[in-house]
């Protein structure tokens, strides 16, 4: 297998540039104590660091979200739970977020001996079951959020004193025999399995509208910090990874308090996620770290085939990133001319039109239940009232004739 990888996937004229060799990348004396050249088998560390993620959130989200998602007082919304009905389940199983369609209807008609309006009331209900609680929503937020906040710490710490932090031209001094410092050995590592876990878990978070972005974004991000790494391109990764972790802890913190219901904190937040995610995306990642890796870099090395892919994969982040803009200003829109943040533009895929017919039906439901306690009791009293008066009536009469 290893000479299968070497002869086909390490050649070295995929990764470096022309006349350097895996050779010229190993360890010799003249390197500082603590650093090192990185080695595509560094790179094995990060999926079993993957799984070790997944279980230090199972147990953060259980032993510290959860409490404190009740202290800042997150509510979930009380849901109507359906009766049990197989042929209804199955097709529910079959379709999930689809809606029956006319003949499906028809049919369950006649074999559940139902009508229109309550097939349709249970499936709307049935899928209201399945979405998400803010609970849930909150505990996730929250675990990003520690992540985030502590990548970018971590990150501004290793490399505020670092040449190629305010010159980026050093990024491609001496390319490619640079050696790695182990803290930015660590802020790669982690950083990787950190998204292996997140592409691990997709399919049981809470799911949004922009899915399938998601998938790509994570996807680009492994295949290019793995990338990277190996081709040690690790000084303009670690400036990658510090723009992207500046604004993602703001988004994670504003969602949290967005569902703990902490609307003016949420909007303060939400605006200074706008503004950072709008600079460091949109300005200075092109104008700065696109443009460094597109021209800086042939003034020290002639272009291969790492140079094609690694502009590649910048730029299919950056075209996420005019995605994620366009919803941000939209949102920004709203937070402008209606005064508030009304929902995440992102928000979980759920169908809020339904929801809010749910809404109006039970409001309604409620407020006709009221209105007929009310008419029976304004019935009764209106009884007793006659009732009353003609006694009265009756015993004027009988006291007149005695």
């Amino acid at each position: 297998m290893e000479g299968l990888l070497n002869q086909w996937l390490w050649q070295p004229e995929y990764w470096l540039p022309p006349g350097i060799t895996w050779k010229d990348m190993r360890m010799d004396e003249e390197m500082e104590k603590g650093s090192r050249y990185p080695l595509p088998r560094d790179l094995l560390l990060t999926l079993p660091l993957a799984l070790c993620f997944i279980a230090l959130r199972y147990v953060f989200e259980r032993v510290i979200a959860l409490p404190l998602s009740r202290r800042l007082g997150v509510r979930d919304r009380v849901r109507v739970r359906v009766a049990f009905i197989p042929k209804l389940e199955a097709l529910y199983l079959k379709k999930r977020k689809q809606q029956p369609s006319q003949s499906d209807i028809l049919g369950l008609e006649k074999r559940c001996s139902l009508t229109r309006r309550q097939i349709e009331t249970w499936f709307r209900h049935r899928r209201n079951q399945d979405k998400p609680s803010s609970t849930k929503k909150f505990c996730e937020a929250s675990w990003r959020f520690v992540f985030y906040l502590t990548a970018f710490s971590a990150g501004i710490a290793s490399l505020i004193d670092t040449p190629w932090f305010w010159d980026l031209r050093e990024c491609w001094q001496g390319y490619p025999k640079q050696t790695v410092a182990e803290a930015h050995y660590w802020y790669y590592i982690l950083e990787l399995g950190f998204y292996w876990s997140l592409l691990l878990c997709v399919s049981v978070d809470v799911k949004r509208k922009d899915f399938k972005e998601q998938i790509i974004h994570h996807i680009a991000t492994i295949f290019l910090i793995g990338f990277s790494y190996c081709a040690n391109y690790v000084r303009v990764g670690t400036l990658v990874m510090l723009v992207h972790d500046s604004s993602d802890f703001l988004l994670e913190s504003a969602k949290m308090f967005n569902y703990s219901g902490w609307r003016k904190t949420c909007d303060v937040l939400f605006v200074m996620f706008a503004v950072v995610f709008l600079v460091t995306r949109l300005v200075v990642f092109p104008s700065r770290i696109v443009y460094t890796t597109l021209v800086d870099s042939l003034d020290f090395f002639k272009p291969c085939f790492g140079y094609y892919f690694l502009n590649t994969l910048l730029l299919v982040l950056q075209a996420l990133h005019i995605f994620w803009a366009w919803l941000i200003l939209r949102m920004v829109y709203k937070f402008v001319f209606l005064g508030k943040v009304e929902r995440d533009e992102r928000s979980d895929e759920e169908s809020e039109i339904e929801e809010e017919k749910e809404e109006e039906e039970c409001s309604w439901e409620q407020k006709k239940g009221t209105l007929n306690s009310k008419l029976a009791s304004l019935a009764n009293n209106c009884v007793l009232n006659n009732l009353t008066h003609q006694r009265r009536h009756m015993s004027y009469r009988m006291a007149n004739t005695r």
